[in-house]
This record gives structure tokens, sequence and C-alpha cells, in this order.
């Protein structure tokens, strides 16, 4: 028997439809920003940071792999302790340096 994730993550697939119609990345970019969202469900804490000076439970940082000429996708997200829920406030491609 295979037990639920025990993070629950809202939002996610609307934030990266809305941020792949306007980048339009291809799939070599693509496919780690979803692959990166699973991993999500596990531990929505592992290599991001909070960010306090936007709220007390959101996070926010460059997701793995998706550095590409000269540019970064980065994520910012909510995390809702009490209700297991994470909810995605936006993917963006920012220029490097961050």
């Amino acid at each position: 028997m295979t037990l639920p994730p025990f993070w629950r993550l809202d939002d996610f697939g609307l934030r990266f439809d809305t941020w792949a119609d306007e980048q339009k990345p291809d799939a070599n970019l693509r496919k780690p920003v979803l692959d990166w969202t699973f991993t999500r469900f596990d531990d929505p804490y592992a290599g991001f940071r909070r960010m306090v000076e936007v709220g007390p439970n959101y996070w926010w940082g460059q997701v793995p792999g998706t550095i590409h000429n000269g540019s970064v996708v980065v994520c910012g997200y909510w995390v809702f302790e009490e209700s297991r829920r994470v909810r995605c406030d936006s993917f963006a491609t920012l220029s490097l340096p961050l």
C-alpha cells in the first residue's frame, strides 16, 4: 500500500503553465522545473530559503538545473504547516547573477 504524500501542492501546475506560456522555455528547461516541483511533496524546504520580508511562511529559491543562457528559473511559494499545503506563488526566469 502506498501512502499519500505528506504535503499537498496547490497551484504549481497553474503557475508553471503561466510561466511556460509567457517565457516559452524549451523542453530542456521545462523538464527540470517539472521534476523539481514533485520534490516539494517530500520536503518543501529543501534547497530554498525563507523570505520573512515577504511573509513568515514564504519560501523562495533557484530551481536546480535551470541555469541556461545567462538566466535561471526561480520559484516562490507559501508553506502552510497546519494544513500540510504548499501553494505556489510564481515561477520566473531571472537574469544572472541573482
